[in-house]
């Protein structure tokens, strides 16, 4: 780890942390959340919130694909997503649904600003995120896609909403 210059799970928990959380919202598959962990830990987030029926660890499959990031990401089990929301816009986060609305802004439109910490919330690979939870997000945003599907997975949806914010909170670095 030190030749790859790589964090020891303790030097990450001592790190300062990107200024985001990640919400899932009744994401079923395991593999997903595992996945999401790693994303996690790769930008250090400063955690993961598992809400409604989301899985939680410790289970084989989350840890077959988080490798060991469920140790170092600071994560927590929310039963209801709408009231974990509540309690992190009054702890100052701003809170942005990735979901395809009439209203949602494309990824690349939206400027995040490094004064603000940042909630995002990913949902149910096949339901989207609930409708109540979308309603109370400060912002909707979508992935631009262009092919015939128009449907991400959600660690790839994850995985690219965590770059474009750290890529334009840290230009350059």
């Amino acid at each position: 780890m030190h030749e790859l210059n790589r964090k020891t799970v303790d030097e990450f928990r001592r790190s300062a942390k990107t200024p985001l959380v990640l919400v899932l919202d009744n994401v079923r598959s395991q593999n997903n959340i595992g996945s999401i962990f790693r994303t996690a830990d790769a930008f250090l987030a400063e955690g993961l919130y598992l809400c409604g029926i989301t899985p939680v660890p410790p289970h084989r499959e989350i840890q077959k694909t988080a490798l060991g990031a469920t140790e170092s990401v600071h994560w927590e089990y929310h039963d209801s997503c709408l009231q974990l929301l509540q309690a992190l816009k009054l702890r100052g986060y701003c809170t942005v649904v990735f979901e395809q609305t009439e209203k949602s802004i494309p990824l690349p439109a939206f400027q995040p600003d490094p004064a603000t910490k940042y909630a995002l919330v990913l949902g149910n690979e096949v339901h989207g995120v609930q409708q109540e939870v979308v309603d109370a997000c400060d912002h909707c945003i979508e992935i631009p896609q262009y092919g015939t599907k128009h449907s991400l997975n959600i660690a790839v949806s994850a995985g690219i909403a965590v770059w474009e914010f750290y890529r334009q909170l840290y230009p350059g670095g």
